[in-house]
């Protein structure tokens, strides 16, 4: 059973790209998630996870997320590799997201991103997950 479930804060606005084969929406972003205890300072300690969420909820989390926002994740962790242009053999470890529930809400502020022709980021073939 591969089950994941975390609450953390953005540490950037979304990016959504559209997988040029298929033209399916796919937003990458990042969580920092407290842990549960402290250091001996008293300082807090956070864990980052890479967060990928496909479909209508990545077009939603890029429109009304941004930095610092407090999320909920439901989903599974995914392992893949790729190669660089270098021959180098890279790893990432993703949370790959089936429900994400936005627990605070504001406005966002538009930040700014790069688009292509079409106004949308797109996927190299090495970063697609299937």
């Amino acid at each position: 059973m591969n089950v994941v479930i975390m609450i953390g804060r953005l540490t950037k606005t979304p990016e959504l790209r559209y997988v040029p084969s298929t033209g399916k929406a796919v937003a990458n972003f990042t969580i920092a998630v407290d842990r549960a205890y402290t250091t001996k300072d008293g300082e807090k300690q956070a864990d980052f996870f890479n967060v990928q969420v496909w479909g209508k909820q990545a077009e939603n989390c890029t429109n009304y997320l941004d930095k610092g926002r407090l999320v909920g994740i439901k989903g599974a962790v995914q392992n893949r590799s790729y190669e660089t242009q270098n021959g180098e053999k890279r790893y990432i470890t993703e949370i790959i997201a089936e429900n994400v529930k936005f627990l605070e809400f504001g406005e966002k502020k538009h930040s700014e991103r790069s688009y292509d022709e079409n106004g949308y980021k797109t996927l190299e073939d090495e970063e697609v997950p299937f």
